[in-house]
């Protein structure tokens, strides 16, 4: 018999809330999640979204994220 999958077998991509705005903003994004490495991730523009796959911590991904300056929230793993 088959047992569903636990989170600790499930890789989930937390999601964060990110305000942006334009193409270069979702660039800065991009820019520092790149210098940290380890990272897989999505940007979603028009929905203010970044999803990501990562290494790191989720508070080391809202660290990383905070250095855009841009206004930023946790919002749940996708």
């Amino acid at each position: 018999m088959a047992t569903a999958p636990t989170i600790s077998t499930v890789l989930l991509k937390p999601e964060f809330s990110v305000d942006m705005t334009c193409e270069g903003c979702s660039d800065v994004v991009n820019l520092e999640l790149n210098k940290v490495g380890g990272a897989d991730f999505d940007i979603d523009l028009p929905n203010k979204k970044v999803r990501i796959n990562s290494e790191h911590s989720v508070n080391t991904q809202l660290h990383t994220l905070d250095k855009t300056g841009k206004a930023i929230s946790y919002l749940a793993p996708k």
